[in-house]
């Protein structure tokens, strides 16, 4: 998504500034091309020196002096972008795009620019909730802009409040999903599931399994990088919630059936990477069971086959966790539950198995054709899996 991106990374005189150094850091490292502009300000806090080596290209501090190809031509940087990002944008600055005034090559970027524009506010907590500012900010959120609200927390000033820079990772998650807005995916409704349920014994223990939700969250945050509108479902997992997503909490078996027969009733995919438990207790002990006896017996009933009985005109992707016959079990899953797609791994590769950050996986469609990936990382996986989705829609009638 960020790879040969053209990112204007613009950065203001706030004491949040030092952060803009991590963000353009993980945008080159995801292979954007990313050209810093700075405001006279931003250079007391940050020297324009560390953002030079961090993206290797030149950075613009002055209208009059060549720092780069671009020269003072900002019209040029400003073609240049695919997508421009304030990080952190100050009040002041705020002012002077709602009200049109281009004093500085970063305000004549901006106005010169036609690509998407982000700005993630930072500053004092008065300063933002000021109805100047917010009024500002409402402007340019009609006219176009995404803001990237801050968060609460300690402020240079030492209070308490809402002010801080929003997370470098949020901040990354949004021009992603900014830049996703054209791709192969855009308009298309996706709904995917992740993690592993819990199915409760008392008020305290759990069934459950050893599902991290990796794959799922990785597959939900690829679609939503090539454009389409993503609903989340998921079980209890460790995961940050994904940007620009949104996700529902639920912890059993019914529960997550509960909620995909809600959210497919207009979607184009379903895409269940949940590792949804195969038993749950047939009661349910109201208060917590003590540890006295020297054994325990539990009553399991099979939990609800989702993929099996949800209906729709969508597409059915689906998962085979499997430690033996992977392929072949695999395939009769994808035969029963009617599947367009079936994603097979072997749990008993420790490069695959749950939690890790890679997978190696085999895919088969309803066409009979088996792909088998090399290992590669669960972003990659993703978006192996949404190719073949793209596909598939792209054949569907009216797709």
């Amino acid at each position: 998504m960020l790879a040969n991106k053209t990112v204007v990374l613009g950065i203001t005189g706030s004491i949040a500034a030092y952060k803009a150094a991590d963000i353009a850091s993980k945008l080159t490292q995801a292979g954007a091309k990313v050209e810093v502009v700075m405001t006279d300000a931003a250079t007391k806090f940050i020297a324009p020196l560390t953002l030079r080596n961090i993206t290797g290209r030149p950075v613009v501090t002055d209208m009059f002096e060549p720092a780069s190809e671009f020269s003072i031509e900002h019209v040029a940087l400003a073609e240049a972008a695919d997508v421009l990002v304030i990080a952190p944008a100050t009040a002041s600055l705020i002012a002077k795009l709602a009200a049109g005034i281009s004093d500085d090559m970063l305000t004549c970027v901006v106005l010169a620019t036609e690509a998407p524009i982000i700005l993630a506010p930072a500053m004092n907590v008065n300063m933002f909730e000021n109805p100047i500012t917010q009024d500002n900010l409402a402007k340019l959120k009609a006219r176009g802009f995404t803001i990237v609200d801050p968060e609460y927390g300690r402020l240079a000033s030492g209070k308490m409040g809402l002010g801080r820079l929003a997370d470098v990772d949020k901040i990354i998650g949004t021009i992603k999903q900014v830049l996703g807005r054209s791709g192969d995916l855009a308009g298309k409704r996706i709904v995917v599931t992740a993690g592993g349920t819990h199915e409760p014994i008392d008020p305290v223990r759990h069934i459950g399994n050893r599902s991290s939700g990796k794959m799922g969250y990785a597959i939900a945050e690829a679609a939503r990088d090539r454009g389409a509108e993503v609903k989340l479902i998921t079980a209890p997992t460790s995961l940050p919630e994904p940007i620009g997503i949104e996700v529902t909490h639920i912890e059993t078996a019914i529960q997550m059936k509960e909620a995909v027969a809600k959210a497919v009733a207009q979607a184009d995919v379903l895409i269940m990477a949940a590792a949804v438990a195969d038993y749950q207790p047939k009661e349910v002990a109201k208060a917590k069971i003590r540890k006295e006896a020297p054994s325990l017996t539990l009553e399991l009933i099979r939990t609800p086959d989702i993929l099996t009985e949800v209906k729709g005109d969508f597409l059915k992707v689906g998962f085979a966790a499997e430690s033996e016959d992977v392929v072949e079990n695999a395939r009769q899953k994808l035969e029963k539950k009617q599947l367009d797609l079936i994603v097979a791994n072997d749990i008993t590769d420790k490069e695959s198995g749950f939690g890790t950050d890679t997978n190696k996986v085999t895919l088969i469609d309803r066409n009979g054709k088996v792909d088998t990936l090399p290992l590669m990382t669960k972003i990659e996986v993703a978006d192996r899996i949404l190719d073949k989705v793209a596909e598939f829609l792209v054949k569907k009638p009216g797709g």
